[in-house]
């Protein structure tokens, strides 16, 4: 089975390929504190559909690239931010 992650794209820059920061909570090993930390994924986007502050769902696929090694599925929800263009 296949792992399933959803996370925010945090870069859109490049041509089918985004940037993917999955966040994750887990306990220290030795003082049991809980930390929150993010993974980054850098996920293939066939139709550049997503972009910066959208939440995806992505899945581990076979590796792409040197980085990449995960697929886009589905946008949860668009980003909410309006972009301003300077003239």
């Amino acid at each position: 089975m296949r792992r399933r992650a959803i996370g925010t794209v945090t870069r859109d820059k490049t041509l089918k390929t985004r940037r993917v920061e999955v966040p994750r909570l887990y306990q220290h090993p030795k003082y049991g504190k809980t930390l929150k930390t993010t993974t980054i994924c850098y996920a293939h986007d066939e139709t550049n559909q997503s972009h910066n502050g959208d939440l995806v769902e992505i899945v581990e696929s076979r590796p792409r690239s040197k980085t990449k090694r995960w697929e886009l599925v589905r946008i949860v929800t668009k980003s909410t931010s309006v972009k301003v263009e300077t003239v």
